[in-house]
């Protein structure tokens, strides 16, 4: 364990989770939570610190009263928002959780002005787009947690569909996180097999398709709420990698400078992550079909990006 303080703002099931996990794993010495429900934070704050206890952790858990228990936290992971409801417009939602990240930005900005922030609200590229335009940040410093977790689910359709190989496949996505994301098949393997050395065409295109729907089938099965244990595993990765400065390459959600022939906007790309958060940036050779498709997926960040400099930063 290092000693290291990282704070988390938004404790519902993907701050909580992350939070257990964080502790369990004695990733940091210090974890502070933070959440509007002050008597929800307080009960999470007690039981993972329990928790923790019982796995013989040195983490210590603690609720924060305002923004200034941030003060000294390396990294700050932001899952603060509202989920669409129903009757409620994409712009809605959009705008409402701008507005939510926004104030979540000024108070990091206020107490942790040097801390490297993690993004996981929805929608996840328009928030990272928020952040930055909201602080004033380096774009080295906000970071959005979205394609680790669509590789991961990636990896579980291919795993499901082989039968063999757990924990030996390896898998790329870039893009936005939805609908348009942009699976990467030629840069999948299995122990360093090529996908297309082990399945059919059709049988790639069938977990591409899966991939994309992941997280739209698990909110149908569950009704209410959506996933959470696989985002919050893929959060922990994120902040164990920036803690430890383990500079390793992981597909995120980051403002663009040039990179991919695009500027000033949110693309899911390769990154290597270290202590000061973004260290560098990987750029692919994509083929005709995968540069449509990552064009098509900042078209719809765009679109987002369009809506909050006309109604909310204009």
């Amino acid at each position: 364990m290092v000693n290291k303080k990282v704070g988390i703002v938004g404790v519902g099931n993907v701050g909580s989770t992350l939070a257990y996990a964080l502790a369990n794993k004695g990733i940091c010495s210090t974890i502070v939570l933070k959440d509007i429900r002050e008597n929800i934070v307080q009960a999470m704050a007690l039981d993972i610190s329990q928790a923790a206890n019982a796995a013989k952790s040195h983490t210590l858990v603690t609720a924060a009263i305002d923004g200034k228990d941030l003060k000294g936290c390396d990294v700050i992971v932001v899952t603060a928002g509202i989920p669409r409801k129903p009757g409620m417009s994409r712009d809605d939602l959009l705008l409402t959780n701008a507005k939510i990240m926004k104030s979540v930005i000024e108070d990091i900005k206020n107490n942790a002005p040097n801390a490297i922030i993690i993004v996981v609200s929805n929608p996840l590229d328009a928030m990272v787009y928020s952040a930055l335009k909201s602080s004033g940040f380096k774009r080295n410093q906000i970071i959005g947690m979205a394609g680790i977790l669509d590789s991961a689910r990636m990896s579980h359709f291919i795993l499901e569909k082989l039968g063999y190989g757990a924990g030996q496949i390896e898998s790329s996505v870039m893009g936005g996180h939805g609908d348009d994301m942009v699976p990467l098949p030629n840069y999948s393997t299995v122990a360093g097999v090529p996908l297309s050395e082990l399945l059919t065409d059709e049988e790639i295109e069938e977990i591409v398709t899966k991939t994309k729907n992941g997280g739209l089938q698990i909110v149908k099965l569950l009704e209410i709420g959506s996933a959470y244990y696989a985002p919050a595993h893929a959060t922990s990765l994120m902040v164990e990698a920036i803690l430890h400065n383990q500079k390793k390459i992981y597909p995120c959600a980051v403002l663009l400078d040039g990179e991919y022939g695009y500027k000033n906007i949110v693309g899911g790309v390769p990154v290597m992550l270290g202590s000061n958060g973004i260290e560098k940036i990987i750029e692919l050779n994509l083929n005709k079909s995968q540069e449509a498709q990552f064009k098509k997926s900042v078209a719809s960040v765009q679109e987002l990006v369009d809506t909050l400099e006309s109604k909310f930063f204009s």
